[in-house]
């Protein structure tokens, strides 16, 4: 699973694939370039093929390379996000598949963007609670 707050703790997007491979992180990275443009600072940890798509994202003109960090220490933020999903994926023992693991993963996102205090414009890179809790309840 692939995840992007701001600097303020907001989530920007998420994505959630079978593999983390260089092209999962290649696609997400890319996604969020075109949405958001250039980052004035991009935090990762030290995964491989994390690595490899921020090199192949900063050669296709979407990212610069200097704005990249490697730091346990910074990545804190996007970690201490992620801990309400981990918890909940931990309490669910498992997933059968990719399209329960996302349908579940999902909505947990939805819940977890409700409990925080704001979020910038009620819809961040066509992510808005509203549309995502009349699909659940369509389903």
């Amino acid at each position: 699973m692939y995840r992007a707050i701001d600097n303020q703790g907001l989530t920007l997007d998420f994505s959630l694939r079978k593999q983390r491979d260089y092209l999962a992180a290649y696609h997400f990275l890319k996604r969020l370039s075109k949405a958001y443009g250039r980052p004035s600072c991009l935090v990762t940890d030290q995964y491989g093929a994390t690595l490899k798509a921020i090199k192949q994202v900063a050669k296709d003109g979407l990212l610069d390379l200097k704005a990249h960090q490697c730091s346990k220490y910074r990545n804190n933020l996007i970690e201490q996000d992620h801990r309400f999903i981990k918890r909940h994926r931990v309490q669910s023992a498992g997933f059968q598949s990719i399209r329960t693991a996302a349908s579940t993963l999902a909505g947990v996102e939805v819940i977890h963007a409700m409990r925080k205090e704001t979020r910038r414009n009620g819809s961040l890179f066509g992510f808005s609670v509203i549309t995502e809790l009349k699909q659940m309840l369509a389903a």
